[in-house]
Order: structure tokens, then sequence, then C-alpha cells
């Protein structure tokens, strides 16, 4: 557009005319309104503005030079606060055209710069969409700073500069000059507190490296929380790229506590080890050991870690987790909770009408075994019980003994194995009080006693191995119970220790052709809890050759389940990994195939949240199908396994899982209530709790126990007052239902978990981690619920026991520099996700004031109420070291 030629004669009523002409879309009459409109001072401004105008076209470059000077001023004395569009850019807009044009008939120069300049600021509201024209003359323009020109503008170069650079890879042309503004940008979002925005754009234009040079000591910690939070949105392999760089600003700035849980968050041990061996401080790196005995890896440490012998073996005992039942006891004695429980305290059958008690005598054996269970959760951990570790009384002649031996056949291996669940993690006396059950005449007392050993030793390493010794000689007796008992003892006390030599024992089983299918079932898992996401090959050969062993009528059975299962686990949350595996299973009998690959699919995608992975296991369960299909329960329960790594994901599970309900087949609405309990596990959502309530007094038999053992699983460990409720009225309902009245037992007692000191989520440090061990005992029992009258309610009711894995104290244990309990004040409240948020926002909402120890439910979060001690670990969870803070003065 050619300038106006009416525009040159000075007179200010042409010049009124002309400005009016150019908007050709608004008609005349509204816009000399608008001109009324106009304050004196908008219109004294509008009509400089448009003098500048005229005046940048002007031959001579001392005026061009002057008009776009004071024309850079005005924009920029307006633009420093963003609420509406600034003036002067909404009265340049008729003339953006003009500006435009002139601007390419003008030969370079710094003026011509400086011009481009500004064309890039008025593209901000003026440029039609797509065009990317604020960028094309900020690229033309001077290298001057953009921040003077305000945040908006850079926000917007910000978003322009991602279009461009993804058009520019696809045409793959250079992006050095894009590169090089990127880089100005985000120095200016690092400086103004943006750092979100700044690491955005550094994943658009795929470059995050560059953020390790801008971060500094005031805003690392905010830019590594928004990068470990987005990392749980983002497709691989980004997800991974983005906690590498967080890990790397934290060890930069030495945060080293942060960067170990990004180090266990990615399983990189080379990055665990790095941590231990960059730290010097000997504490801190006691308070990394109780890190890493809390996710439960074995590590190792060797002489680059501590070079002193004595300090060596100081940090391998934390990692060993030698001390956590002692710590468990004095959280018992400090709450009061020491006295031993009976099922009958947990019962409550008082509270309830006549008629439950009645019912009392139908199949004794039965209740005395579900009585047996509950007393092993109730009293999980504390050395002592009214059931099995009473001091024999002479007139009774042993009343242990008599308790194990009012449960019939199988019932005694669950009876005499509740035994270690009383003594968990106390190995020295549990193994002494175990001891007088290997000298029993009756094969099923043995075998029990074998499991007791393993699940007194779940989760503690110790170097001289009592697990193995007492279990490795029983794993090829004669006797099938006998062989259970040890090797799942073994899965039990071994799980993620990668140990070879029980690998050697146990592999050869899987191919013997005269073992038993319960004997190789329990096999597989064990192998799988050994091996658990170490996608190791010689493992997941072995499973394969055994799957492919099976005639048609043993793949009828249902303990086949878990040899699929104990496969999955060997990728668990691995990913990828798993393809080679997944591509072999498409071969096996057509009656396991799909069940193969379901199980595969959820345990390798486990607590990842891919979305497309649930969506594609939501798509095999929209089918309708014929009978004897069994697939689709792994898919539901996979659905939980994927979704629950993120709240989000979580609540969204929970909706479609509602959908499954009204929609699906049978054998789909009987792995839904399963699928509730692993989404909310020991968290008892109301609206979950409510949808079991609902299921559990379902028609179908199958689908209301399942969702009892739910119920019970929402509220593990939390003594949760409506669920125990519910529980007790439905004692009463389905009193005269022995396996329903099972497991409602089995979910009275899970309520009361180790008397509500034990959580059984796999999740702990504010829900970033996960411990595989945990979540590999969870899926083993859920995937035997799927069957709970072959598996929970016939002879192999020993699966319960896998849930050990997951049981973990809900404490808050602060120590001293010598390890030895402390007890702060501290504040807990529901954790708030500061994600992004500017200033220093409250990390914790509604909070009460306890001194530690202290339990904490799902979803809190813990802070010291004092300043006296810093705490050496960001997140106050389990055993954390205090350190006494130097600067702190007591008020006088």
């Amino acid at each position: 557009m050619a300038p106006d030629p009416n525009s040159a004669s000075g007179s200010g009523t042409t010049r009124e005319e002309t400005s009016v002409k150019v908007p050709s879309k608004d008609p005349k009459k509204r816009d000399e309104k608008k001109d009324e409109d106009l304050s004196d001072e908008d219109l004294a401004l509008k009509q400089q503005l448009e003098l500048y105008v005229e005046r940048v076209q002007d031959p001579d470059p001392g005026l061009q030079k002057v008009a776009l000077e004071s024309m850079r001023q005005e924009i920029r004395t307006s633009t420093s606060s963003m609420t509406s569009v600034p003036k002067p850019l909404k009265f340049l807009r008729p003339h953006y055209g003009t500006l435009k044009s002139y601007y390419e008939t003008m030969a370079d120069s710094d003026l011509k710069k400086y011009l481009a300049d500004i064309l890039s600021v008025l593209a901000l509201t003026m440029s039609a969409e797509g065009e990317r024209e604020s960028l094309k003359y900020r690229l033309l323009g001077s290298e001057g700073d953009i921040g003077s020109w305000g945040h908006e503008y850079v926000r917007n170069l910000a978003g322009e500069c991602a279009e461009e650079y993804a058009k520019r890879q696809g045409e793959e042309t250079s992006i050095d000059d894009l590169m090089e503004l990127v880089t100005q940008i985000v120095a200016f979002h690092m400086k103004h507190n943006a750092e979100p925005e700044a690491v955005d754009l550094l994943m658009e234009v795929e470059d995050l490296d560059l953020l390790i040079d801008h971060v500094d000591k005031t805003n690392f910690k905010r830019t590594c929380l928004y990068l470990t939070s987005a990392a749980r949105y983002l497709p691989g392999p980004d997800d991974m790229l983005v906690l590498d760089i967080a890990y790397m600003i934290y060890l930069k700035y030495e945060e080293y506590s942060n960067a170990l849980q990004i180090a266990l968050f990615l399983d990189n041990l080379q990055y665990v080890k790095q941590v231990f061996t960059v730290c010097d401080d000997m504490l801190r790196k006691k308070q990394f050991c109780y890190i890493v005995a809390r996710h439960g890896i074995t590590f190792e440490l060797d002489d680059e870690v501590a070079a002193d012998d004595e300090d060596r073996e100081a940090l391998q005992e934390i990692i060993n987790n030698t001390k956590l039942s002692e710590g468990y006891l004095t959280l018992a004695r400090d709450i009061e909770v020491m006295e031993p429980k009976s099922p009958e305290d947990i019962y409550k059958a008082h509270l309830l009408d006549g008629r439950a008690s009645a019912g009392a005598s139908v199949d004794s054996a039965r209740q005395n075994l579900a009585a047996t269970f509950v007393n092993a959760f109730v009293n999980a951990g504390f050395g002592q019980d009214k059931l099995m570790t009473v001091p024999s009384d002479p007139l009774s002649g042993g009343s242990s003994g008599n308790w194990l031996f009012k449960n019939k056949e199988h019932g005694k291996a669950s009876a005499a194995a509740s035994l270690g669940m009383i003594l968990l993690w106390d190995v020295d006396s549990g193994l002494a009080q175990i001891d007088k059950y290997f000298h029993s005449n009756d094969n099923h007392v043995i075998a029990g006693a074998l499991l007791g050993v393993g699940i007194v030793n779940c989760g503690i390493k110790n170097d001289c191995d009592p697990a193995l010794a007492l279990l490795g000689d029983y794993t090829d007796k004669e006797d099938s119970s006998i062989r259970i008992g040890a090797i799942m003892g073994l899965g039990i006390a071994y799980a993620g220790s990668q140990n070879e030599q029980i690998r050697y024992k146990l592999s050869p089983i899987l191919s013997d052709a005269k073992a038993p299918l319960d004997v190789i079932a329990f096999t597989a898992i064990s192998l799988g809890l050994i091996c658990v996401g170490s996608c190791n090959e010689e493992v997941a050969q072995a499973i394969i050759f055994a799957l492919m062993d099976r005639n048609d009528s043993e793949l009828q059975e249902p303990l086949t389940r878990f040899l699929p299962l104990g496969l999955g686990l060997l990728y668990l949350g691995k990913q990828e990994s798993v393809e080679a595996t997944a591509e072999v299973s498409k071969t096996f009998n057509e009656k396991i195939r799909k069940y193969c690959d379901m199980t595969l699919l959820s345990c390798a995608f486990a607590g990842t949240g891919n979305v497309l992975k649930v969506q594609n296991l939501l798509g095999h369960c929209a089918q309708h199908l014929e009978k004897g299909e069994t697939h689709q329960g792994p898919a539901v329960l996979g659905i939980a396994m994927v979704a629950m790594a993120e709240e989000l994901g979580l609540e969204m599970a929970i909706r479609s899982l509602e959908h499954l309900l009204q929609y699906g087949e049978q054998n789909i609405r009987r792995a839904v209530p399963l699928a509730l309990g692993l989404l909310c596990i020991s968290n008892p959502k109301v609206n979950v709790m409510d949808t079991l309530s609902r299921l559990s007094h379902d028609a179908d038999s199958e689908v209301a126990m399942a969702a009892v053992i739910s119920l019970g699983l929402i509220g593990a460990g939390t003594n949760n007052a409506r669920i125990a409720g519910m529980l007790r009225n439905l004692s009463s309902y389905y009193y005269k239902d022995a396996s329903l009245l099972f497991c409602v037992r089995i979910a009275q007692g899970l309520v009361h978990l180790g008397k509500g000191l034990l959580t059984l989520n796999p999740y702990h440090s504010d829900r970033f981690l996960l411990s595989p061990m945990a979540l590999a005992g969870l899926i083993t029992m859920l995937h035997a619920c799927l069957d709970m009258k072959a598996i929970i309610l016939g002879k192999y009711h020993y699966v319960l026991y896998f849930l050990v894995l997951a049981m973990q104290p809900r404490m808050l244990m602060t120590v001293d520099e010598n390890l030895k309990p402390l007890s702060v004040p501290v504040r807990v409240g529901q954790a708030v996700d500061v994600v992004g948020q500017a200033g220093r926002p409250k990390t914790i909402t509604g909070f009460q004031t306890h001194s530690t120890p202290v339990l904490l439910a799902a979803g809190d979060r813990a802070e010291l109420a004092t300043e006296k001690y810093i705490p050496l670990s960001p997140i106050l969870e389990g055993f954390v070291i205090l350190k006494e803070n130097p600067e702190y003065r007591e008020d006088h």
C-alpha cells in the first residue's frame, strides 16, 4: 500500500480522515463516534502516534530516527503492565499495514532494524493467526534486549518459536538463529520466575540441556519440581530425558536426596551409586540408605561408596532394614497399641443383633482359618498375640499347639505361617520361635513353618542368608505342600534381590516333568518376585517352556494363571522391554495366549500412567465374548495397574471402571472390584467405598466376594470406622454363607492391619516412587482373587500372605545423629500440589501438630514445626535423620 498522498499535507483534519478510512470493515459512523468518546489525553496520544507514523516515512533519516525513538518510547512505557491492550498498540493498529509495506521499501540500515523491532511488537496484536510475523520481524530486527518490551511479548515469541521450530524440523532447514532467540527467552523467563514456561519452550525445541546453565540457587528447586511433575504426563522417551535433566540439576546444587529419588524412579543403579559416591557427608549417606531401604531394592555398597569398613557396615545395616522391627515397635509403644488383639476384638460381634452369633457353628474349621488370618494381619510385626505366641501353660500342655490343631490339613500351613507374620521383620526371635514346627511330623505344619521363615525375612536382608539356609533343602522334597511352602518362602524373603543362587535352585523345577502343576505355578511366581523388573532372559525362557509344556487339561486349571503372571513380573514397569517376550507369547496355545498377552502388557506398563495402554486394555474389555474366555480379568486389573501412577489418571480409571460394571460381561464384573481395590489401596475414597458396598450385595457371589476383599484392601491399615461398620453388617448378612463370611473376616483383618499402623500402598515418598516388590505382591494376590473359589477358598489360601511384600509402617520416625529416636513437633496435613505457583506457597493444608513418631494417612504430608533441627530428607516419611541447626537460637 503506497503512502496516502493526502497525508503529506500537514493539516490535522485530513490526517484524521485518512486514519478513519483505513479500517475499511468498520462503518464510518461508528468510527467517528469512537473518536468523540476518546478523552483529550488519548486523542492527543493518537494524533502524536499518527504523526510519528508519517515521520517514519519521511526521506530524512534524522527525522525517521527521532520518530522511531519516540514511538518506541511510547510503546515501551505502556507495555510494562498487561491488563488490557496498551493504548499505543491500539492506536497503531490501523497503520500496521502502512508500516509493513514501507519497511519492505527501505534500504538496509540500522533504522530498518529499528522499525522491524517495532513491527514485531505491533504484530503481537495485529498479525493473523499462524503467520508468525512477530517472530519474523524479531529475527530481522536489532539484537536488543527482548524483555524490555514486556512479558506478554516474550510469551508470544516463545509460542511462535515452538511453531517455527516444528516447521523448520519438517523442512530440515537451519535453526541456529532461532536457538539464539530461544536462549534469550529462556534467560528472561528464568529471571522472572516463569520456570515452567522456560521448560515448556525448551521441550518444544528439544533442547532441555540448555536449562542446566540457566538455573541458579534461587530457582532450581521450583524448576526441578516442575520437571518431575511434568514427567508423568510426557510420552516416552521424553519423560526419562526430563528426569535426567532434573537429576543433573539436583546434583549440581548438592540436593543429593532428591537426586537419589529420581535415580530410584529411573531404576538406574549407576545413578544411585553416583549419588552415594559424590556425597561425602556420612550422615547424609545414612539418610540415603533409609530411602533405598524403604524402596526395597537390594544394593551392595563397595569401597568407593564408603572407604572405611565400619562406616560401610553401618550403612549396609540400614539398607538391609535390620532396624525396621525396632522402629515399628517404638512407634507402637508411643501410640500405646502393644496390647495383643484377638479376632473377637476385631469382629465385635456384640454390636450385632443375635442371629450372627447363632450361625457361628457353620463350618468351624473355615471360621478358625479366617481367625488365623485375622490374627496374623492384626498383630503383624508386634511379636505377640493371643493365639500363636501364648506362653505355654503346663495344664493345657502348650496352647499355641492347640490353636494350630484347631485348623484342618492345609489350614495348619496357614496357621504355622501366621507365626511368621506376627514376628514380621524380627528375624532372630522369629526363627527361634518357628523352629519348633520344623520337628513336626505333619507335612502341612512343616510347609507353614517354611513359609513363616520366608515371611519373617520379608524385606530384611542378611549377610548370612538365614532364609536360604533353612529353606534351600526343602525345595526338592517329595511332598508338594512342603515344596510350595519352601518355594513361596524363598520368593517372599528374597523378592527383588535378583539372587543368582536361588535362581539356579528354582529354575530346574519349572522343567521337571514330574513336578505337579501347583509346585510349578508357585515356582514361576517366586522366580518372578525374586527377579522382579529385571527382564532376566533365562528365567523368562524357563517360564515360557513351562507354559508350552502344559497340556490342554492343565491349561484349564486355575493355578496355571500364575505362570504368565510370573513372566509378567520379570518385566514389571519396564515398558518396551517386554516386546520380544510378548511376541513369543502369541505362539502359545490359544487357551492361554490372550491371557498371557494381557498379563504381560499390564505388568510391563504398571505404574507408568501410559494413556495408550489404558485405551488398549479398555478396548479388550469392551468385547463381548463366549464363555470360557478368561483374559478380560487381567485386562481390567491392568487398567488399574497402569492408571495408578498419578491422580488424574486414577480418577479417570475409576470412572471407566464404573462403565465396565454397567456394560461388561460377568468375568469383567468380577474383576472390577479388585481393580478398584488396587487403585485406592489403603486410601478409602468415599465414592469407591460406596461402589464396593453396593457390589458386596451383588447377586453373583464372585462379584460380592471380590467387593468384600476390596473393601478390606482400600481400608487396609486405616482402621476406617465406616468400612469396619459395613463389614460387621455384612458378617451378619452372610452368616449362613461360609465362603462369603470367610471373605468378610479376611477384609476385617485387613482393615485393622497392624492395628492401624501399616499400609499396603506401594507408592511412597509423596507418591513419587513405586516399590516394585510391593506392587508385585499385590498383583499376585489380586490375580489369585480372580478365581476366588479355587484358590483363596480352596487349599491355596496362603496366597494371601503375598500381601506381606507390600506391608510397610505408615510412620514418620525422626532419629538423631546416632540413629536413636528423637521426638520433635511436626505438622501433619493434607498435601497440596504447589507446582508452578508463585512465591512460597504452603505445601500442606488443615494441619495438626503432633510430636514424632506420627502416623501418615494416604495423601498426608508432614513438615517440621521447629527450626531447631534440619531434616536430611526433603520428604518426611519413614525414618528421617535430623541434624541440629547450627544457626538456631533459643528465645529466652
